[in-house]
């Protein structure tokens, strides 16, 4: 039956009804006011739906009801509290609907209720202690709500509980040691809270829970040791708190462990023997802690999903996955492991993606081998001391991902990478290939890097129609020719970089017809003309980084373009949180090269508020026009190394997120506005050799800027320069009495924390060249995140939690 449409008010006739079933039939409109009339029901079941509006609160008439299926509706306003009525009622379903405010207090009537589903909803505020009153109670879903507040104590009054979902809400608080009371329980699921400080030893009374998720908390201390009482887990999932120390439990008490998640922690030590035992253990993660010595070798075969990256892991590991026959998922990356035969790995028929990357991993490849993985999908050798292309992978027609980048291959891209129908993500950056680039390359490639090798030649593999690429990067090779029009053919285009090659030809006015377009680096070549447009149409909507520096541009700058740029206008984002650019089917983050006193810095990970437009270093003239002033989302605006004229536009004050700003080596000329006093984000300012004049503004960032933000203006007077105002002198102020490093490297560190996160991190970069702190290496060496391809390839874990 599939009605489409609304439920008439004329169904309370049927007055002697017992059993209303209507789930799955595409009605509408509002539950008819006149079901109250149908007091002999006891069944009413109206799920899956399209109902909207409240529940009638005429509802609470309905005495003799046992079972209520209202889920997966359009349900709205509050949860009436006449349903404390009901009190014949043993299954409540709500879920799944728009349901706001708290659960009524009266809910505590209904003493007969043993399933309570609310989640997915919009409910809130505190849950009622009086929920503590349905002690016949075995299954209580709650996940998926905006709950606030502790867990009632009084929870431990439902002792006969088997299953409590309280997952995605915001409760906070320590977890009440009466929930030991419940030991009943086979599934508890607390994650995703702020719950807070240790998981408590009384829940180690919980023998029959087969099911335990505590993840994405902020839960400290060590791991208490009275889980190993927990003998029919199955799931373990403490993942994304603050655990520290070591693993504490035993091998002999969890032989029905199947999942084990312990990552994104701050536990230590080495990893006990008993993980390397577990005959039934089918996922293990334990990334992202401080784990050291070397791995054991795996007993049990049952393992599919193995992942110990970014640790401190050492030692080879060869035999230690030799036994591993069913798995699918392995990434051991950023630890110190030290040797690899990669023969060893035959045995893993079943392997899919294999993630080595960032080690002081020798493979030893043998790279004629003659054998091969037929499964695999995704190859990640980044940084691995390779230099020649492992021969086990060709044969791998299944292929979607291959990255290989920082490594010294050398020679061109073999026949058969251009053979791999399936490759969506080819990395091949930071190698020492050379000669052309193959004329035809895989149609469903969606990124393709190769940047910083040695190509040269044209341009010339075609982009047919269709073409699904999203990010091309040809950065810092020997390029020349024009750049190829048949790229207007790759209509999801988000990066385009060309930089640092020898590219001639005028500006490519025909890719702003793509519309996805983001990043578009033509950076040092030999391009040159004017980049006046006759066309009014729109262009370059989603432009938010522009980067022509050091070609031959000349004319004055393109104001018809940078009217267009709706992106750069937009300070917080289309939807106002920040993320990274990535391949939305790989998760592959994007990189992005960036300039600071001359050296080039790899930014790995573009967030989607990054914004910047970079001119320097052409032969544009004329005034700065006052239009820029609207792109307030910029970080970084440099139209240095010109021959700009006028005076600086006032409206550039309207920049407020504004980084850095560099208009040096031009001819601007007047008066510093002081509405530039107003970018408080404001890390870097060079205005050196110009013809300007006057009083420095002072006050917020200009009070730290030193004699190099305005060098070569004669004409400019006051602090920080020698020079007053009323024509004597004046003594500098402490801070420029400071050496180079100091005015250069920390005070402007410091200064980055609170006025310029991107500024920041490159400074820190430049003063902690050797010994770099983590943070700065994971942004700034280059090295590509797997965490937005591990969440793709542990959907299949998501799944057996849900």
């Amino acid at each position: 039956m599939n009605c489409g449409r609304q439920l008439p008010e004329s169904i309370g006739n049927l007055s002697q009804l017992t059993d209303l079933t209507l789930f799955s039939n595409n009605f509408n409109g509002q539950i008819p006011t006149s079901l109250a009339n149908l007091t002999q029901l006891t069944f009413l079941y109206l799920s899956n739906n399209q109902f909207s509006g409240p529940i009638p609160a005429s509802i609470g008439n309905l005495r003799q009801l046992t079972t209520l299926y209202f889920h997966s509706n359009n349900l709205s306003e509050q949860i009436p509290p006449s349903i404390a009525n009901l009190t014949q009622l043993t299954s409540l379903y709500l879920s799944n609907n728009q349901f706001s405010g708290p659960i009524p207090a009266s809910i505590g009537n209904l003493r007969q209720l043993t399933t309570l589903y609310l989640l997915s909803n919009n409910l809130s505020r505190q849950i009622p202690p009086s929920i503590a009153n349905l002690t016949q109670l075995t299954s209580l879903y709650l996940s998926n709500n905006q709950f606030s507040g502790p867990i009632p104590a009084s929870i431990g009054n439902l002792r006969q509980l088997t299953t409590l979902y309280l997952p995605s809400n915001n409760l906070s608080g320590q977890i009440p040691p009466s929930i030991a009371n419940l030991t009943q329980l086979t599934s508890l699921d607390l994650s995703n809270n702020p719950f807070f400080g240790p998981i408590p030893a009384s829940i180690g009374n919980l023998g029959q829970l087969t099911r335990l998720a505590l993840y994405s908390n902020n839960l400290s201390g060590e791991i208490s040791a009275s889980l190993a009482n927990l003998t029919q887990l199955s799931d373990l999932d403490l993942s994304n708190n603050q655990f520290s120390g070591p693993i504490p439990f035993h091998a002999s008490r969890f032989s029905k462990l199947s999942n084990l998640g312990l990552s994104y922690n701050l536990l230590n030590g080495t990893l006990p023997p008993w993980i390397f035992t577990l005959p039934l253990l089918e996922n293990l993660y334990l990334n992202h802690n401080q784990f050291q010595g070397q791995i054991n070798q795996f007993q049990q075969n049952s393992l599919t999903y193995l992942d110990l990256s970014n640790n401190k892991l050492q030692g080879s590991i060869s035999n230690s996955i030799a036994n591993l026959v069913n798995l699918s998922y392995l990434d051991l990356s950023s630890n110190h492991f030290s040797d690899l035969v990669v023969s060893d790995m035959f045995s893993l028929q079943n392997l899919e993606t294999i993630i080595l990357s960032y080690n002081n991993l020798s493979l030893r490849m043998n790279v004629n081998a003659n054998f091969t993985l037929p499964k695999l999908t995704d190859v990640s050798f980044s940084s691995c001391n390779l230099s020649e292309f492992p021969n086990f992978i060709r044969h791998s027609n299944g292929l979607q991902s291959l990255v290989l980048s920082k490594n010294s291959i050398h020679g061109n891209i073999p026949q058969w990478i251009c053979e791999k129908d399936d490759l969506e993500i080819l990395d091949l950056s930071h190698n020492n290939l050379i000669g052309k680039i193959p004329n035809y390359l895989p149609k469903s490639l969606s990124v393709l890097n190769l940047q910083a090798n040695y190509f040269d030649g044209n341009i010339a593999f075609g982009f047919p129609e269709g073409c699904g690429l999203r990010n091309l990067n040809l950065h810092g090779n020997q390029m020349d020719g024009p750049l190829p029009r048949s790229l207007v053919n790759c209509s999801m285009l988000e990066v385009l970089d060309v930089g640092n090659n020898n590219i001639e030809d005028t500006f490519p006015y025909w890719v702003e017809s793509l519309p996805d377009l983001q990043v578009l680096v033509l950076r040092s070549n030999k391009f040159h003309g004017s980049m006046q447009r006759t066309k009014e149409s729109p262009s370059f909507p989603t432009l938010r980084v522009l980067d022509l520096s050091s070609n031959d541009f000349c004319g004055p700058l393109p104001v018809q373009y940078i009217e267009n740029f709706k992106a750069m206008m937009d300070p917080h984002g289309e939807d106002g949180s920040p993320e990274y650019m990535e391949d939305p089917r790989n998760s592959y983050q994007y990189s992005l090269v960036v300039t600071w006193k001359g050296f080039d810095y790899e930014l790995q990970g573009i967030l989607t508020v990054f914004s910047s437009f970079h001119l320097s270093n052409n032969m544009f003239e004329g005034e700065i026009p006052d239009v820029i002033g609207k792109l307030s989302s910029l970080k970084g605006l440099n139209v240095s190394h010109n021959n700009l004229t006028g005076h600086i536009p006032p409206s550039l004050g309207n920049l407020t997120n504004l980084e850095w700003l560099d208009l040096s080596s031009n001819k601007l000329a007047g008066k510093i506005p002081d509405e530039l006093v107003f970018l408080t984000q404001l890390s870097v300012l060079n205005l050196s050799n110009n013809h300007l004049v006057g009083r420095i503004p002072q006050g917020n960032q200009f009070n730290t800027f030193g004699n190099g933000s305005y060098e070569g203006n004669f004409g400019l007077c006051g602090i920080p320069l020698s020079k007053s105002c009323d024509g004597s002198g004046t003594p500098p102020s402490s801070f420029q009495e400071k050496d180079e490093l100091w005015r250069f490297g920390w005070r402007v560190v410091v200064l980055g924390y609170g006025c310029g996160v991107v500024f920041g991190l490159l400074m820190g970069y430049l003063v902690f060249q050797t010994g770099k702190p983590k943070w700065f290496v994971s942004l700034f060496d280059g090295r590509p995140s797997q965490s937005g391809r591990k969440m793709r390839k542990a959907k299949r874990l998501v799944q057996r939690r849900s």
